[in-house]
């Protein structure tokens, strides 16, 4: 039951927020106390998700969805909210559940979450986008309660898990807002949530970690047996068309340490891509011992130390993370392939002198994140995304003096097998004097390319032909004599569809635009940064060393 005055609640919250700094004590007010003893929700809206009270207790049973709940006033400033939560099954090691606070939107919040990963994380979510400000090692099982307390107070900001402090940080972003309750990707149970207003005290530090949770303190809620961790969501249909796609135009956070884009989506049997997490974590600095890792079935982090050499394009099985150490870590001679793979994560290496493409997804394959990645001189592309393949993206990579650097779609008689795929997302990559292919592509829609700075590229900047569909926003394009094609299509393929928003041309020719294209915004959230901004920060962190 929720207790709370909502016909004072103005008056009540802003009452508080005047007298908050002159109280010392956690239990000054309590603003919200719900144990859900009454039966219902009354008081709460959702965003996402399959949220129900039962057995007493508010749960969220879907692991498909970046589930939200919140109450209370948007007033609310200094606090600490608490709850007890049981996550039931987590999509996978990065998908969370806990409590919110200064809740702006079902977009925009503090929050303290448990991970699948046995992580307390303390995050900022703006827009969508995840910012993790601290992080601690704490063991997580499913079906086992924990106690979160997420403290706010001015921009001090701590995290608690039973009792014990284990996350803090400082930020200004929020000053007040709504409290809630977030499963993301995950299926939880949550109960006793209050909220109590002043500054209070929080729990002290302690240098080690929470002990590891007893039992339930009571009888689990659960109404229903606990969804497997491994089930997946079915993929959604395609979106229809709108005539435009809806402008995401305030400044971005740093991207989250995870997939994000079209390779973050939950599809085809995939709750995003985590790469190798769960397996186990290899060193390699020579071919052979390269060779034998991307080829090991099962999940496996392999990080590439010094330059290894190797020839033609090498087979990478599903579920690796290939991640260079350092700033050094190059792939020389050849490239990596993907033929029916998918949750692979590239990132941190530089590529030198491929004999053919440095990274060809194709064959069906889904699920890849090219990321923070150099490419020199490969003699045909840099990236190929190809037959079918979708769900891919490529972020904050250095394309350096390439020719061909991304190609989405080979053929211009491969409808059959492109149509309805090809789905990609390519941002804050710094196309340095590469002559083109940023990309050119054809048959996929929506190919979103946004925020990447493209400088000096002798033929072209991006090229939509055969019927794809772009959008094209908050680039910054300088000195590149042939920005966009579309309408016109580009040499023997037919036209495709291009919308062009908020880009940026300096000493650029016209960007040839035609049709309307799908909402990307459909399938995930994001934030597109004023254009202006892009050339300083592409530049100062795409390419490898850089994470």
């Amino acid at each position: 039951m929720v207790h709370r005055a909502w016909a004072a609640t103005a008056v009540l919250a802003a009452t508080i927020a005047v007298s908050a700094f002159a109280v010392g004590r956690a239990d000054a007010a309590t603003l919200l106390s719900d144990d859900f003893a009454d039966g219902n929700s009354a008081g709460w809206s959702t965003s996402g998700g399959s949220w129900s009270v039962s057995a007493q207790a508010y749960r969220q049973s879907s692991t498909g969805a970046d589930a939200k709940a919140q109450a209370g006033a948007t007033v609310w400033t200094d606090y600490t909210v608490r709850a007890r939560v049981q996550p039931l099954a987590f999509g996978n090691s990065t998908r969370a559940a806990g409590v919110t606070a200064r809740a702006q939107n079902m977009t925009s919040f503090y929050a303290l979450v448990l991970t699948g990963g046995g992580t307390a994380q303390l995050r900022r979510v703006s827009g969508g986008g995840v910012t993790v400000l601290a992080s601690a090692p704490v063991p997580v099982s499913t079906g086992t309660w924990y106690t979160l307390a997420l403290w706010v107070n001015g921009s001090q900001l701590s995290g608690a898990v039973d009792g014990v402090t284990v996350v803090s940080a400082t930020d200004a972003t929020f000053a007040a807002g709504r409290v809630g309750l977030v499963a993301s990707y995950t299926s939880a149970v949550f109960d006793d949530v209050t909220v109590d207003g002043g500054p209070g005290t929080p729990p002290s530090p302690s240098a080690s970690a929470p002990p590891s949770p007893s039992a339930s303190p009571r009888p689990s809620p659960s109404a229903s047996p606990s969804p497997s961790a491994s089930a997946s969501p079915s993929p959604s249909a395609s979106p229809s068309r709108p005539p435009s796609p809806s402008p995401s135009t305030s400044p971005g956070p740093v991207p989250p340490n995870q997939a994000d884009g079209f390779a973050g989506v939950n599809a085809l049997g995939q709750n995003g891509t985590y790469g190798g997490v769960g397996g186990p974590t290899v060193v390699v600095d020579t071919t052979e011992e390269l060779l034998t890792a991307i080829d090991t079935i099962g999940p496996m982090i392999i990080q590439v130390q010094g330059a290894i050499t190797i020839d033609s394009k090498r087979g990478v099985r599903p579920n690796k993370t290939i991640i260079g150490l350092g700033s050094t870590a190059t792939i020389n001679g050849g490239g990596f392939d993907f033929y029916r793979s998918y949750n692979v994560i590239v990132r941190n290496l530089t590529f030198t002198n491929a004999e053919d493409d440095a990274v060809n997804v194709g064959q069906n394959s889904h699920h890849v994140w090219i990321d923070h990645n150099r490419f020199v001189a490969p003699v045909d592309g840099s990236i190929d995304i190809v037959r079918g393949a979708e769900y891919v993206t490529v972020s904050w990579n250095h394309f350096d003096h390439t020719d061909k650097s991304m190609l989405i779609g080979h053929s211009d008689g491969s409808g059959s097998e492109d149509i309805g795929h090809l789905k990609v997302t390519v941002h804050h990559n710094f196309f340095d004097h590469s002559r083109q292919r940023h990309p050119r592509v054809r048959w996929g829609d929506p190919v979103h390319v946004y925020n990447n700075y493209f400088l000096g590229n002798e033929l072209y900047g991006v090229a939509s032909t055969q019927n794809a569909g772009v959008l094209l926003e908050g680039n910054y394009f300088e000195n590149v004599p042939y920005p966009c094609f579309s309408a016109s299509g580009y040499a023997d393929s037919g036209p495709g569809r291009l919308v062009q928003r908020n880009n940026v041309f300096v000493a650029s020719g016209p960007c040839e635009v035609s049709g309307t294209v799908a909402d990307p915004g459909a399938h995930y959230s994001y934030i597109v940064a004023a254009p202006g901004t892009v050339p300083a920060t592409v530049t100062s962190g795409a390419g490898p060393g850089r994470l």
